[in-house]
């Protein structure tokens, strides 16, 4: 078989075929089941790749999806799972790859609203679709919060073979950079050329038990909500590292993260207080890598 024949998309014959990537550790099979419904009952239908992170459910492997274990659990907020999940889906030739966390969940046309908007203007394919979410409290109670600028939740990625060369920044992402791990990658995205296109309407649910949005509803945080992560001793740490090091940081997370910390401390047009309601300036909240 010649180059051309490997490296050059054909006209295709048949229908696209999708893949979507959930990591899971100890989620209750209840809120598993949820997402592996929304899956189910797409208007357009994909493979669901389940993948372990130490800790599988043995009721998976009955349950129409791709269930990998992985021995043992990683403990880097499912990246490593995530990473893996989307790399073997690329080696098997899907045509569009979506991620879902395990507590989180589509509506039914979620893949059909990302075909949309790829097939919009059909002279010029888009690598990446970007869907829209809306927050949801543990509790079912809906979280009215506007987007932020610049930032993209993990389970609104739907990636085209244009982007598929990044998808092992999810497994190779630097010990510590988990608990921001879609700010980083979504950093690393802005130093690509790629086009990007967004989905109209809101196709994502997102389950969040971060303090800022129990904060945005009026209600007090319960005592295991989530904090916005900090990793000002993560990049401590990083200043510390010789040259040689600090390289080898860059390579796995595709871009120099230094300079931009220093950015998100003092620019000064990020001095406003936070949208969330928190009562911190928004640099120090969700305008930092952590805040999600």
């Amino acid at each position: 078989m010649s180059l051309q024949a490997n490296f050059t998309e054909p006209a295709r014959v048949g229908p696209r075929r999708f893949a979507i990537i959930t990591p899971y550790y100890k989620e209750e099979q209840k809120v598993l089941e949820r997402c592996v419904q929304s899956v189910r009952h797409q208007t357009i239908a994909a493979d669901h790749f389940l993948v372990s992170d130490g800790f599988p459910q043995d009721w998976l492997d009955s349950a129409n999806v791709r269930h990998i274990r992985l021995g043992r659990p990683h403990n880097d907020a499912g990246n490593t799972p995530r990473g893996l999940g989307a790399l073997l889906a690329v080696s098997e030739g899907y045509d569009g790859i979506g991620l879902l966390d395990a507590d989180n969940w589509y509506d039914e046309d979620h893949i059909e609203e990302c075909c949309k908007a790829a097939d919009r203007i059909a002279a010029s394919p888009p690598d990446l679709v970007f869907a829209k979410r809306r927050i949801f409290l543990p509790d079912g109670r809906q979280v009215p919060v506007p987007e932020e600028l610049n930032h993209v939740d993990t389970s609104c990625y739907c990636f085209l073979p244009g982007s598929f060369h990044l998808l092992h920044y999810w497994a190779i992402m630097p010990p510590g950079m988990d608990p921001a791990g879609d700010r980083i990658f979504y950093r690393m995205l802005s130093e690509q050329s790629l086009i990007i296109r967004e989905a109209e309407r809101t196709t994502v649910n997102f389950t969040s038990s971060y303090e800022g949005h129990y904060r945005w509803v009026g209600m007090p945080p319960p005592p295991d909500a989530k904090r916005n992560a900090d990793l000002t001793t993560v990049f401590a740490q990083i200043k510390q590292l010789d040259r040689r090091q600090q390289e080898l940081i860059r390579r796995r997370c595709g871009f120099d993260v230094l300079p931009l910390v220093q950015m998100s401390r003092h620019s000064l047009s990020r001095n406003s207080l936070c949208f969330c309601g928190s009562g911190k300036r928004f640099k120090h909240c969700h305008g930092m890598f952590g805040a999600d």
